[in-house]
């Protein structure tokens, strides 16, 4: 397995848990939008600690970037993470991930899950070929929505968000369901991209079979 040793550029807070990290881009290494590496902080007690995240950067960027949501209660990574500041170091490992980008379809993203679907919609946005896309958003509040105002002016009506635990005008509220799909997608014979919480992906998938949607036309993370 390989390993690099990266310092940290900037950190940028991004919500009230969730922030951005900008590293230094080892030499040659390269990833596809949606895929992701296991991190770790380049300290004697975490090094050898590791958690999977996602690239959150355009491919071509001179940077490497992650949007990463903060657990300081798990004591883990990314408690680690939150105390770090620029000039400090990670470590950064081989690339891999099942999510990429087929065709133009439906984004149903969960909280955090958002991340590798920001890469690909970055791609897409920089290609040109947004058209055709459009993003379900699922968080718990308002205060919860990462980079909700990039994603507004980017996709327009294709940016729609529900909201679990606040009722707000202009926010659907509850959860993912059957009907909310029917309501919200208007074309069933595109892609589906979902990605979240196990609970959630496990739910989104049972519920487009049950709308006639074949395995094949639905990418999720493995």
């Amino acid at each position: 397995m390989e390993e690099h040793i990266v310092r940290i550029l900037n950190i940028k807070q991004v919500t009230h848990d969730v922030k951005r990290f900008q590293v230094a881009k080892p030499d040659g290494y390269s990833f596809e939008p949606g895929q992701a590496t296991e991190v770790s902080v380049n300290s004697p007690e975490m090094r050898n600690r590791k958690q999977p995240f996602t690239f959150t950067c355009l491919t071509s960027a001179p940077y490497l970037e992650f949007t990463i949501k903060i657990y300081p209660e798990r004591k883990g990574v990314t408690a680690s993470l939150d105390r770090l500041n620029p000039g400090d170091e990670l470590i950064l490992r081989d690339v891999w991930g099942a999510i990429h980008y087929s065709g133009p379809g439906v984004f149903v993203a969960g909280g955090a899950g958002i991340t590798p679907f920001l890469s690909i919609l970055r791609d897409l946005d920089d290609k040109g070929k947004i058209s055709g896309n459009r993003l379900i958003f699922a968080n718990k509040t308002r205060a919860d929505i990462i980079y909700e105002d990039y994603f507004r002016n980017l996709l327009g009506n294709d940016f729609i968000t529900i909201l679990s635990r606040e009722k707000a005008e202009g926010y659907a509220y509850g959860h993912v369901n059957g009907e909310f799909l029917v309501e919200n997608i208007p074309d069933f014979s595109k892609q589906f991209y979902v990605c979240g919480p196990d609970a959630m992906i496990k739910s989104v998938v049972g519920l487009l079979g049950e709308l006639g949607i074949v395995q094949k036309s639905i990418t999720i993370e493995l």
